[in-house]
């Protein structure tokens, strides 16, 4: 689940994304509260508008919010107040460090990788890579469907070359980190990090000022 907030173009509206969507998107709106829904009808997202009755919109930031359980049981409360069914769970952390248990050639390209990733879920997550770096054993950054990129981009499920992937393997560029290197690679960061615990930006960038983490 990708929630933000842009209080320049939109304000006083907290926008949620559930999934990507297939086809062209389809809205119902009741109240204060859309919901999204996408060609096959599946639900897609919401927009919650006046969202300053729901939520304390000032202390909200502008961007990417992280909500927490009070803050969703809130906005679950204004769905059913309105009409709808549905039921918004607090977010899992999406953008965690992982561990390269295999590392094949793709079978399309010749400088595409396809990955399992163990990310402490109980389970593998194929990720097709292109970075020249990545190798079988390494501890990176993943970013898993429903990441909201520092770039703006959104990670979703995909395919490259007819491989499917669940995810992206991440750079420190791609990570928006002060310090990035300025060439292309995954960041591989130390051995020590717990696979499945979530990225921390400042203490990536400062291993990677100090040098302790390198491409």
């Amino acid at each position: 689940m990708i929630t933000s907030i842009n209080k320049v173009s939109y304000p006083n509206t907290l926008i949620v994304i559930l999934a990507q969507g297939d086809g062209e998107s389809n809205f119902e709106e009741k109240a204060d509260v859309t919901r999204v829904t996408d060609g096959k009808g599946e639900l897609t997202g919401f927009n919650f508008f006046n969202v300053d009755q729901v939520l304390d919109y000032d202390k909200l930031p502008n961007g990417e919010v992280k909500l927490d359980e009070d803050q969703v049981a809130a906005l679950n409360e204004k769905l059913a107040s309105v009409g709808f069914s549905d039921k918004l769970t607090v977010a899992k952390p999406t953008l965690v460090y992982g561990y390269v248990k295999e590392c094949a050639a793709h079978p399309d390209s010749d400088h595409l990788h396809v990955t399992q990733i163990d990310v402490g879920d109980g389970q593998d997550h194929q990720i097709v890579c292109g970075a020249p770096n990545i190798a079988q054993g390494q501890k990176v950054v993943v970013a898993l469907p429903g990441t909201l990129m520092p770039t703006g981009a959104q990670i979703w499920p995909g395919a490259l070359r007819g491989v499917e992937s669940d995810g992206m393997i991440c750079s420190a560029r791609e990570l928006g980190l002060a310090h990035a290197p300025q060439k292309r690679g995954i960041m591989v960061v130390p051995d020590s990090f717990k696979i499945g615990d979530e990225f921390e930006p400042t203490k990536c960038d400062e291993l990677l000022a100090s040098g302790a983490i390198t491409l």
